[in-house]
């Protein structure tokens, strides 16, 4: 079982780097509206939770179009301060932050997805996939996927 996870966790590293950045987060809130009882769980149960929603509480504080912006940075891994912070929480916590937004996405405190948004093809290919998988292979494979967004923490006591 061991090997089943792990290779779920390098599968998400490698497996949204093939849809756009925006298909990436189409990806993560489709993942986290159509499996969110199944995946979100573990999501707030996580020991940073109040670091993730304090972030969050950052970018619900923005305009809707600078929050997309900010979501885009993260997932493309630009050198902006959220993305920094973002960059520096563990992969529990990076999940908890997803789940934060999806959350004020369906409650309409976070820029909501295009109505007529269509996931493309690659994208609901690997939505299936994940859908296939056990609890703790979806957790891992989404742990994988969260942990390579964000930039690195800036040296010294900047973030």
């Amino acid at each position: 079982m061991v090997s089943t996870s792990v290779g779920a966790y390098d599968q998400g590293k490698e497996a949204l780097k093939s849809l756009s950045i925006d298909d990436q987060l189409g990806l993560l809130w489709f993942v986290y509206t159509k499996m969110g009882k199944s995946v979100t769980p573990a999501a707030p149960g996580a020991s940073g939770s109040d670091i993730a929603e304090g972030l969050f509480n950052q970018v619900k504080a923005l305009p809707h179009p600078e929050q997309l912006q900010v979501q885009r940075d993260i997932a493309s891994n630009a050198n902006t301060q959220i993305s920094r912070e973002y960059g520096s929480l563990s992969p529990e916590t990076k999940l908890a932050f997803w789940y934060f937004l999806a959350q004020g996405m369906d409650n309409g405190t976070i820029i909501p997805m295009p109505p007529d948004y269509q996931l493309p093809q690659a994208g609901q290919d690997l939505l299936a996939r994940i859908e296939g998988m056990d609890f703790q292979q979806q957790i891992d494979f989404l742990r994988g996927a969260v942990l390579v967004m964000g930039a690195e923490a800036a040296p010294g006591s900047e973030i």
